[in-house]
């Protein structure tokens, strides 16, 4: 029987084969996910016919017809509504946009000082693009220079002092103010929201009790509530003189809001972490802290990376809200230009805002890619 196995049974492995040339490729992925059943080819069909018929309009309106350069209205209206345009034209109007575009970015900041905040954009990128790469070493210098230097020195060069021009945050405006609510927001609430998580899973009944309070009551509000009592409400709780900054206030309210959803999120990752991970943790001798630093947390935080990030892209859209308490973010500063009687058109408002959804889309879409990025790269545990 043994001599009859050697004969038939190689002792040696094949190489591996390359894959068919029909399981592979282009082709194969259209068959595979676009044309793999009658359905399938059929919403094919109709999602082609419907791309066909959008695509044609929406670049003939974007780029075709649009308008690029341009003084005044006159270059973005027809004949018939006292314009330069052929009557019956159709497009968009980026020569608004590039008029206000300064403004777009930085509001009523003075026009000799926008050096400052371009300066903090610059700033900002050195010492963030090195936190972002896993693979360059020193993230705890490199995090204490992104979230502890580079605040400090991005207000005083925003604000003035030593030496620099006093600018009052009346003044500030557009993508400025957007992205220091929503870079401070993110800042804070993500530490705030561990501690809530932690807080409502804590076996102190006291200590717990003020965290749901606390989750519950703000997740329990819109975020123009939020808003509105942190501008009206929180200069009552001040001593008798003293002023908190608007900025500051929707700073403080954004923040606020953001932490009690970040602690549901983050208390989703502590219950998804299995008891072994907690019990093998104290079975090392490890304090609660010493654990929840080094072996809960790390995985927790893993596990809801994508709704961390969720919640940071809903946030940062929603900082547009700070329109209602008198500031002027992005969306806000846009909309306000309409009303320049230089540039009043029927499709300077649509090109407007069409913009400023590029804006928020871009950043967003940027968030949601490294997000994707680091999921692939902390999945240790298991081969995609």
């Amino acid at each position: 029987m043994s001599n009859i196995s050697q004969n038939f049974v190689s002792k040696t492995l094949l190489p591996p084969q390359p894959a068919p040339a029909g399981e592979k490729g282009p082709a194969h992925w259209i068959r595979k996910n676009l044309l793999a059943t009658p359905k399938d080819v059929v919403l094919t069909i109709l999602a082609i016919a419907l791309l066909a018929w959008a695509i044609p309009h929406i670049v003939n309106w974007l780029f075709t017809q649009a308008a690029w350069t341009g003084t005044d209205r006159s270059f973005c209206a027809t004949t018939v509504q006292g314009g330069t345009q052929p009557d019956g034209w159709s497009g968009a109007c980026w020569a608004f946009v590039r008029s206000k575009f300064l403004i777009f970015m930085f509001g009523l900041y003075p026009p000799d000082e926008r050096w400052r905040p371009v300066l903090v954009a610059i700033l900002t990128i050195i010492a963030f693009v090195p936190l972002m790469m896993p693979s360059l070493p020193r993230k705890g210098l490199n995090a204490i220079l992104a979230f502890f230097v580079l605040p400090i020195v991005s207000f005083f060069l925003l604000y003035g002092g030593f030496g620099l021009e006093v600018v009052e945050t009346e003044r500030w405006g557009g993508l400025l103010v957007t992205l220091v609510i929503a870079f401070v927001a993110i800042a804070v609430s993500f530490p705030f929201g561990i501690v809530l998580a932690l807080g409502r899973r804590s076996k102190m009944p006291v200590v717990r009790m003020l965290c749901v309070v606390f989750i519950e009551i703000i997740r329990g509000v819109p975020l123009i509530t939020v808003l509105f009592m942190a501008s009206y409400m929180l200069p009552l709780f001040m001593p008798q003189g003293w002023t908190v900054d608007k900025l500051l206030r929707a700073i403080v309210g954004i923040s606020i809001f953001t932490s009690a959803y970040m602690a549901e999120v983050i208390r989703g990752g502590l219950q998804a972490v299995p008891k072994g991970q907690f019990e093998g943790a104290d079975s090392l001798g490890l304090g609660y802290w010493q654990k929840m630093r080094l072996i809960v947390l790390p995985q927790a935080i893993k596990l809801v990376i994508p709704g961390i990030v969720n919640t940071y892209i809903g946030m940062f859209k929603d900082t547009s809200l700070v329109a209602i308490i008198g500031m002027f973010d992005l969306l806000g500063i846009v909309r306000q230009n309409f009303a320049d009687a230089t540039w009043a058109s029927p499709v300077t408002p649509i090109t407007g805002l069409v913009f400023a959804g590029l804006v928020f889309w871009l950043f967003c879409f940027g968030m949601s890619r490294y997000s994707g990025f680091m999921e692939r790269h902390l999945d240790t545990g298991h081969k995609r």
